[in-house]
């Protein structure tokens, strides 16, 4: 197989890429995880089966729009065992829903058959954007990932935050500390410092909000997404206190909904926050005219501005009306205004960059 640093650097001289110190140096991580699921499994004599010798994976955490989850994507086009690139959020999805079938079957351990089948399944995991928030994901994923690793799977992950800062201020985050060593000790973690937001970038001189979208400006939303998200999307399930949350295309931490999909049903701000933390950018299509006729849902989208605002999350919108035309009639006007501005400042095209 090709190495990584060879494929990475066959899609810089097509152009495909732009060579950048900070991806290159994490290369050579990634080619070791590589060349080390590349050999055979070990045998241990004439008649015992052949054992997986454990990989020590790679945690790549960094800022937004650093290429961590592109490096990933190519990480894995150049692995020869099954793999599996997945979104972490998805994969919790998952392992819960298997626990819940197992409890049905009458199994004492449900977590332990749910680890078995993956660890069958795969040799890598790779995930994107590893991060705790939910605190039935924080009781069981310390054990999960032990299994895992016991069973042989290596695991490479992309995050946002360093490991210490994983569930941080989390309920009963004493009980989870003990994953965050097994991480350390399981996992090479490296920091991935640039000072080039390639995803800022691409947005820079487009247009993010579209007032009464034609079908050319809704067009170029599409593209948007697409060039963002960077290959085919799948729904992404959030689970907010055993509620689960949709947002109906996702990859890359890049999102698209429409307004009656975020606003038209009865989430909370607790939803919001988890939107807002499973995001880097929203493509929210539709925003109505907002009055007292649709009172409910347009409380509901100033609380969703707020999430994305203090998250940082980039937002490209299509909308009735501008900003500070939203909302012109009905109680809740004055308090709108602040919302409007807020639309209006992350418009800007310096808005989100981290300071």
């Amino acid at each position: 197989m090709t190495s990584v640093q060879d494929t990475y650097s066959a899609r810089v001289s097509t152009g495909e890429l732009t060579s950048d110190p900070a991806q290159e140096a994490v290369l050579s991580e990634f080619e070791r995880v590589r060349a080390g699921l590349a050999q055979p499994p070990a045998k241990k004599g004439w008649f015992k089966k052949a054992k997986l010798d454990p990989v020590k994976g790679l945690y790549l955490w960094g800022g937004v729009g650093r290429g961590k989850s592109m490096l990933m994507d190519l990480f894995v086009e150049t692995v020869d065992v099954s793999a599996r690139r997945v979104h972490f959020h998805a994969f919790m999805q998952e392992i819960h829903a298997g626990m819940h079938l197992a409890r049905q079957d009458g199994v004492d351990d449900a977590l332990a058959p749910v680890a078995a089948k993956v660890s069958e399944e795969v040799r890598l995991l790779a995930f994107d954007e590893m991060q705790i928030t939910d605190i039935t994901d924080a009781m069981i994923v310390g054990r999960l990932f032990e299994l895992l690793f016991a069973a042989g799977v290596t695991v490479v992950t992309t995050s946002n935050r360093i490991p210490d800062d994983l569930y941080k201020d989390g309920l009963n985050r004493q009980l989870f500390l003990p994953f965050i060593d097994v991480l350390k000790e399981q996992m090479v973690v490296h920091e991935m410092v640039s000072p080039t937001d390639y995803r800022q970038n691409r947005l820079s001189g487009q247009q993010v909000y579209f007032v009464q979208a034609s079908g050319e400006a809704r067009q170029t939303m599409r593209d948007i997404f697409k060039d963002l998200s960077g290959g085919a999307t799948t729904p992404l399930m959030l689970t907010v206190k055993g509620r689960e949350v949709e947002i109906p295309a996702f990859r890359n931490g890049v999102g698209r909904a429409t307004f009656f999909d975020l606003c038209g049903k009865m989430l909370g701000p607790g939803d919001y926050l988890a939107i807002a933390e499973a995001l880097k950018v929203l493509v929210l299509e539709d925003i109505p005219r907002l009055s007292r006729n649709n009172f409910n849902e347009a409380k509901r989208f100033v609380t969703l501005i707020d999430a994305l605002y203090e998250a940082k999350v980039r937002l490209i919108c299509s909308a009735a009306a501008e900003p500070e035309m939203l909302y012109v009639e009905g109680e809740g006007t004055f308090e709108f205004e602040r919302t409007a501005s807020r639309l209006r400042e992350m418009q800007d095209v310096d808005w989100g960059k981290d300071s």
